[in-house]
Protein backbone atom coordinates (compact mmCIF):
# COMPACT_ATOMS: atom_id res chain seq x y z
CA UNK A 1 0.00 0.00 0.00
CA UNK A 2 1.37 3.40 -0.99
CA UNK A 3 1.31 6.17 1.62
CA UNK A 4 -0.76 9.04 0.23
CA UNK A 5 1.60 11.48 1.94
CA UNK A 6 4.31 10.30 -0.45
CA UNK A 7 3.10 12.43 -3.35
CA UNK A 8 5.54 11.05 -5.91
CA UNK A 9 4.81 7.39 -5.17
CA UNK A 10 1.06 8.06 -5.03
CA UNK A 11 1.06 9.84 -8.40
CA UNK A 12 3.13 7.07 -9.97
CA UNK A 13 0.97 4.33 -8.50
CA UNK A 14 -2.24 5.99 -9.70
CA UNK A 15 -1.04 5.87 -13.33
CA UNK A 16 -0.98 2.08 -13.42
CA UNK A 17 -3.91 1.46 -11.06
CA UNK A 18 -6.78 3.97 -11.04
CA UNK A 19 -5.84 5.42 -14.45
CA UNK A 20 -4.69 2.18 -16.05
CA UNK A 21 -7.54 2.18 -18.60
CA UNK A 22 -7.65 5.90 -19.37
CA UNK A 23 -3.93 6.73 -19.35
CA UNK A 24 -1.50 3.83 -19.02
CA UNK A 25 -3.14 1.50 -21.58
CA UNK A 26 -3.55 4.15 -24.35
CA UNK A 27 0.01 5.34 -23.68
CA UNK A 28 1.35 1.82 -24.24
CA UNK A 29 -0.89 1.48 -27.30
CA UNK A 30 0.60 4.60 -28.90
CA UNK A 31 4.16 3.49 -28.17
CA UNK A 32 3.47 0.08 -29.71
CA UNK A 33 1.23 0.95 -32.67
CA UNK A 34 3.26 3.91 -33.89
CA UNK A 35 6.64 2.33 -33.00
CA UNK A 36 7.70 5.40 -31.08
CA UNK A 37 10.57 3.95 -29.05
CA UNK A 38 13.33 1.56 -30.06
CA UNK A 39 16.10 -0.17 -28.17
CA UNK A 40 19.03 2.17 -27.64
CA UNK A 41 17.04 5.40 -28.05
CA UNK A 42 18.07 8.42 -26.03
CA UNK A 43 14.95 10.56 -25.69
CA UNK A 44 14.67 14.15 -24.50
CA UNK A 45 11.33 14.53 -22.71
CA UNK A 46 10.38 18.18 -23.12
CA UNK A 47 8.88 19.82 -20.05
CA UNK A 48 6.83 23.02 -20.38
CA UNK A 49 5.49 22.90 -16.83
CA UNK A 50 1.89 22.14 -17.81
CA UNK A 51 -0.13 19.08 -16.88
CA UNK A 52 0.51 17.32 -20.20
CA UNK A 53 4.29 17.44 -20.22
CA UNK A 54 4.57 16.59 -16.52
CA UNK A 55 2.39 13.51 -16.96
CA UNK A 56 4.41 12.58 -20.04
CA UNK A 57 7.56 12.65 -17.92
CA UNK A 58 6.02 10.27 -15.38
CA UNK A 59 4.77 7.94 -18.10
CA UNK A 60 8.21 7.77 -19.69
CA UNK A 61 9.80 7.04 -16.33
CA UNK A 62 7.29 4.23 -15.72
CA UNK A 63 7.89 2.79 -19.17
CA UNK A 64 11.65 2.79 -18.66
CA UNK A 65 11.17 1.07 -15.31
CA UNK A 66 9.06 -1.72 -16.82
CA UNK A 67 10.47 -1.93 -20.35
CA UNK A 68 11.99 -5.12 -21.73
CA UNK A 69 14.46 -3.17 -23.86
CA UNK A 70 16.89 -0.45 -22.76
CA UNK A 71 16.54 3.22 -23.65
CA UNK A 72 17.68 6.42 -21.97
CA UNK A 73 15.84 9.58 -20.94
CA UNK A 74 16.78 13.21 -20.51
CA UNK A 75 14.27 15.68 -19.07
CA UNK A 76 14.73 19.18 -20.44
CA UNK A 77 12.88 22.42 -19.82
CA UNK A 78 13.50 25.52 -21.85
CA UNK A 79 12.83 28.71 -19.90
CA UNK A 80 11.59 31.02 -22.68
CA UNK A 81 11.11 33.93 -20.32
CA UNK A 82 8.95 32.63 -17.45
CA UNK A 83 8.25 34.99 -14.59
CA UNK A 84 9.76 34.00 -11.25
CA UNK A 85 6.52 32.48 -9.92
CA UNK A 86 6.04 30.14 -12.88
CA UNK A 87 9.69 29.08 -12.86
CA UNK A 88 9.42 28.22 -9.14
CA UNK A 89 6.22 26.23 -9.78
CA UNK A 90 7.94 24.10 -12.43
CA UNK A 91 10.94 23.51 -10.17
CA UNK A 92 8.65 22.62 -7.25
CA UNK A 93 6.58 20.14 -9.28
CA UNK A 94 9.69 18.54 -10.78
CA UNK A 95 11.11 17.93 -7.29
CA UNK A 96 7.74 16.79 -5.93
CA UNK A 97 7.29 14.21 -8.70
CA UNK A 98 10.91 13.08 -8.88
CA UNK A 99 11.65 14.40 -12.39
CA UNK A 100 15.34 15.38 -12.81
CA UNK A 101 14.79 18.34 -15.13
CA UNK A 102 17.66 20.17 -16.80
CA UNK A 103 16.78 23.82 -17.43
CA UNK A 104 18.20 26.05 -20.13
CA UNK A 105 17.41 29.64 -21.05
CA UNK A 106 16.12 31.35 -24.21
CA UNK A 107 14.37 34.57 -25.23
CA UNK A 108 11.54 32.91 -27.16
CA UNK A 109 8.69 34.86 -25.53
CA UNK A 110 10.29 38.21 -26.27
CA UNK A 111 11.48 37.26 -29.76
CA UNK A 112 8.16 35.76 -30.91
CA UNK A 113 6.22 38.83 -29.80
CA UNK A 114 8.73 41.10 -31.56
CA UNK A 115 8.18 39.19 -34.82
CA UNK A 116 4.39 38.91 -34.56
CA UNK A 117 2.97 40.88 -31.64
CA UNK A 118 -0.73 40.32 -32.44
CA UNK A 119 -0.55 36.53 -32.76
CA UNK A 120 2.82 35.22 -31.57
CA UNK A 121 1.72 31.68 -30.63
CA UNK A 122 2.61 29.99 -33.94
CA UNK A 123 6.04 31.63 -34.05
CA UNK A 124 6.60 30.82 -30.38
CA UNK A 125 5.86 27.12 -30.98
CA UNK A 126 8.24 26.94 -33.94
CA UNK A 127 11.04 28.69 -32.10
CA UNK A 128 10.55 26.52 -29.02
CA UNK A 129 10.85 23.37 -31.10
CA UNK A 130 14.09 24.52 -32.69
CA UNK A 131 15.64 25.24 -29.30
CA UNK A 132 14.46 21.88 -27.95
CA UNK A 133 15.92 19.97 -30.88
CA UNK A 134 19.20 21.81 -30.47
CA UNK A 135 19.46 21.13 -26.73
CA UNK A 136 18.45 17.48 -27.17
CA UNK A 137 21.15 17.00 -29.79
CA UNK A 138 23.73 18.52 -27.45
CA UNK A 139 22.74 15.89 -24.87
CA UNK A 140 23.24 13.08 -27.38
CA UNK A 141 19.53 12.39 -27.91
CA UNK A 142 18.02 11.10 -31.14
CA UNK A 143 14.41 11.93 -30.26
CA UNK A 144 12.37 14.57 -28.47
CA UNK A 145 9.05 13.66 -26.84
CA UNK A 146 6.23 16.20 -26.60
CA UNK A 147 3.04 16.05 -24.53
CA UNK A 148 0.42 16.44 -27.26
CA UNK A 149 -2.60 14.22 -26.60
CA UNK A 150 -5.64 12.89 -28.46
CA UNK A 151 -7.66 16.03 -27.83
CA UNK A 152 -4.89 18.12 -29.40
CA UNK A 153 -4.97 15.84 -32.44
CA UNK A 154 -8.73 16.23 -32.82
CA UNK A 155 -8.69 20.01 -32.33
CA UNK A 156 -5.86 20.43 -34.84
CA UNK A 157 -7.80 18.44 -37.43
CA UNK A 158 -10.93 20.54 -36.93
CA UNK A 159 -8.95 23.81 -37.03
CA UNK A 160 -7.54 22.83 -40.41
CA UNK A 161 -11.01 22.10 -41.78
CA UNK A 162 -12.83 25.12 -40.38
CA UNK A 163 -10.12 27.77 -40.70
CA UNK A 164 -7.46 26.40 -43.05
CA UNK A 165 -9.61 24.88 -45.78
CA UNK A 166 -7.74 21.58 -45.57
CA UNK A 167 -7.85 18.21 -43.88
CA UNK A 168 -4.57 18.04 -42.02
CA UNK A 169 -3.73 16.07 -38.91
CA UNK A 170 -1.01 15.89 -36.28
CA UNK A 171 1.39 12.98 -36.72
CA UNK A 172 2.47 10.71 -33.84
CA UNK A 173 6.09 10.84 -35.00
CA UNK A 174 8.00 13.11 -37.39
CA UNK A 175 11.52 13.15 -38.76
CA UNK A 176 13.14 16.55 -38.29
CA UNK A 177 13.87 18.44 -41.49
CA UNK A 178 16.45 20.73 -39.88
CA UNK A 179 18.17 18.33 -37.47
CA UNK A 180 19.27 15.19 -39.36
CA UNK A 181 18.88 11.99 -37.40
CA UNK A 182 16.41 13.53 -34.96
CA UNK A 183 12.74 12.61 -34.52
CA UNK A 184 9.78 14.09 -32.68
CA UNK A 185 7.45 11.61 -30.96
CA UNK A 186 4.09 12.08 -29.24
CA UNK A 187 3.62 9.17 -26.78
CA UNK A 188 0.35 10.60 -25.35
CA UNK A 189 -1.25 10.56 -28.80
CA UNK A 190 -4.10 8.23 -27.73
CA UNK A 191 -4.84 9.80 -24.32
CA UNK A 192 -7.82 12.11 -23.82
CA UNK A 193 -7.23 15.46 -22.12
CA UNK A 194 -10.17 14.70 -19.85
CA UNK A 195 -8.27 11.78 -18.31
CA UNK A 196 -5.16 13.92 -17.88
CA UNK A 197 -7.22 16.49 -15.97
CA UNK A 198 -8.66 13.72 -13.78
CA UNK A 199 -5.15 12.43 -12.99
CA UNK A 200 -3.99 15.94 -12.06
CA UNK A 201 -6.96 16.62 -9.80
CA UNK A 202 -6.94 13.14 -8.21
CA UNK A 203 -3.34 13.73 -7.13
CA UNK A 204 -3.98 17.31 -5.99
CA UNK A 205 -1.39 18.73 -8.36
CA UNK A 206 -1.13 22.29 -9.63
CA UNK A 207 0.64 23.03 -12.92
CA UNK A 208 1.16 26.20 -14.92
CA UNK A 209 -0.87 26.91 -18.04
CA UNK A 210 0.58 28.83 -20.99
CA UNK A 211 2.78 31.38 -19.21
CA UNK A 212 3.64 33.83 -21.97
CA UNK A 213 2.90 37.54 -21.54
CA UNK A 214 0.58 37.50 -24.57
CA UNK A 215 -1.73 34.94 -22.94
CA UNK A 216 -1.58 36.76 -19.62
CA UNK A 217 -2.69 40.00 -21.28
CA UNK A 218 -5.76 38.24 -22.65
CA UNK A 219 -6.89 36.82 -19.30
CA UNK A 220 -10.28 38.18 -18.31
CA UNK A 221 -11.15 39.45 -21.78
CA UNK A 222 -14.39 37.77 -22.86
CA UNK A 223 -13.70 38.34 -26.56
CA UNK A 224 -10.21 36.89 -26.39
CA UNK A 225 -10.79 33.33 -27.50
CA UNK A 226 -8.28 31.32 -29.46
CA UNK A 227 -9.28 29.16 -32.39
CA UNK A 228 -8.18 26.08 -30.45
CA UNK A 229 -10.41 26.99 -27.51
CA UNK A 230 -13.31 27.35 -29.95
CA UNK A 231 -12.66 23.83 -31.21
CA UNK A 232 -12.50 22.58 -27.63
CA UNK A 233 -15.87 24.16 -26.91
CA UNK A 234 -17.35 22.75 -30.12
CA UNK A 235 -16.28 19.22 -29.23
CA UNK A 236 -17.71 19.64 -25.73
CA UNK A 237 -21.07 20.65 -27.21
CA UNK A 238 -21.05 17.72 -29.62
CA UNK A 239 -20.27 15.32 -26.77
CA UNK A 240 -23.55 16.29 -25.12
CA UNK A 241 -25.34 14.66 -28.08
CA UNK A 242 -22.79 11.96 -28.81
CA UNK A 243 -20.45 10.97 -25.95
CA UNK A 244 -18.23 9.06 -28.40
CA UNK A 245 -17.69 11.92 -30.85
CA UNK A 246 -13.99 12.30 -29.95
CA UNK A 247 -13.37 8.62 -30.55
CA UNK A 248 -15.17 8.85 -33.90
CA UNK A 249 -13.09 11.83 -35.09
CA UNK A 250 -9.89 10.13 -33.94
CA UNK A 251 -10.80 6.93 -35.77
CA UNK A 252 -11.66 8.96 -38.87
CA UNK A 253 -8.10 10.25 -39.30
CA UNK A 254 -6.94 6.62 -39.26
CA UNK A 255 -9.57 5.60 -41.79
CA UNK A 256 -9.32 8.13 -44.64
CA UNK A 257 -10.96 6.88 -47.84
CA UNK A 258 -8.86 8.54 -50.56
CA UNK A 259 -11.00 7.00 -53.31
CA UNK A 260 -13.91 9.20 -52.19
CA UNK A 261 -12.01 12.51 -52.28
CA UNK A 262 -11.88 14.69 -55.41
CA UNK A 263 -8.35 15.90 -54.60
CA UNK A 264 -5.59 15.14 -52.12
CA UNK A 265 -1.91 15.89 -51.63
CA UNK A 266 0.87 13.39 -51.06
CA UNK A 267 4.48 14.46 -50.66
CA UNK A 268 3.45 18.00 -51.53
CA UNK A 269 2.06 16.90 -54.91
CA UNK A 270 -1.63 17.41 -55.66
CA UNK A 271 -3.57 14.48 -57.11
CA UNK A 272 -7.05 14.44 -58.64
CA UNK A 273 -9.63 11.68 -58.79
CA UNK A 274 -9.50 12.18 -62.56
CA UNK A 275 -6.10 10.46 -62.63
CA UNK A 276 -7.87 7.24 -61.66
CA UNK A 277 -11.17 8.01 -63.39
CA UNK A 278 -9.67 8.30 -66.85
Amino acid sequence: MVDKNDRQAWAERSIITKFRKGIWAPFLEAVRVYRLISEGDRIAVCISGGKDSMLLAKLMQELKRHSEYPFELEFICMDPGYNAENRRQIEYNSALLGIPVKFFESDVFEASEAVCAKAPCYMCARMRRGYLYGRAKELGCNKIALGHHRSDVIETTLMGMFYGGQIQGMMPRIKSANFPGMELIRPMYCISEEDIVHWRDYNGLKFIACACSFTQRLEGEEQARSVRSEMKQLVAELKKRNPDVEKSIFRAIHNVQLDTLPEYKSGGVKHSFLERFE
